[in-house]
């Protein structure tokens, strides 16, 4: 079982930026495509960004595209979300995901390990 846990949250002014870690334990990482997803409050889980295993491909969604970039390091077992020019809207808690399969599948279903989650706090 894959153990993951998320760091880099806190309150940050629009246009500003985050970076957010998601570091695995007890199994590498490297096997699985590594997603993020967002949770507001009242609302339903979002997926954000996935990158393959291999990191060769990646795939965003539209609400981020151009302004997050997800990126990984197998050697030290980690995944990250740069975020950059954040609005009010992205304020979540985000969720790092891991899954066997396609990055393609963006339902929160198909993720097999989940982190425990990081606030992501934007003001206006």
């Amino acid at each position: 079982q894959v153990q993951l846990v998320e760091s880099g949250g806190g309150l940050v002014q629009a246009g500003g930026s985050l970076k957010l870690s998601c570091a695995a334990s007890r199994r590498a990482l490297s096997p699985y495509t590594m997603g993020w997803f967002l949770q507001a409050p009242g609302k339903e889980r979002e997926f954000v960004a996935a990158i393959s295993a291999s990191a060769s491909i990646t795939h965003y969604a539209d609400s981020v595209k151009g302004r997050f970039t997800i990126s990984r390091d197998n050697l030290k077992n980690t995944v990250y979300l740069q975020m950059n020019s954040l609005k009010p809207e992205d304020t979540a808690v985000y969720y790092c995901a891991a899954r066997s399969g396609s990055i393609y599948y963006t339902s929160g279903s198909g993720y097999d390990y989940w982190g425990q989650g990081t606030q992501v706090t934007v003001s206006s």
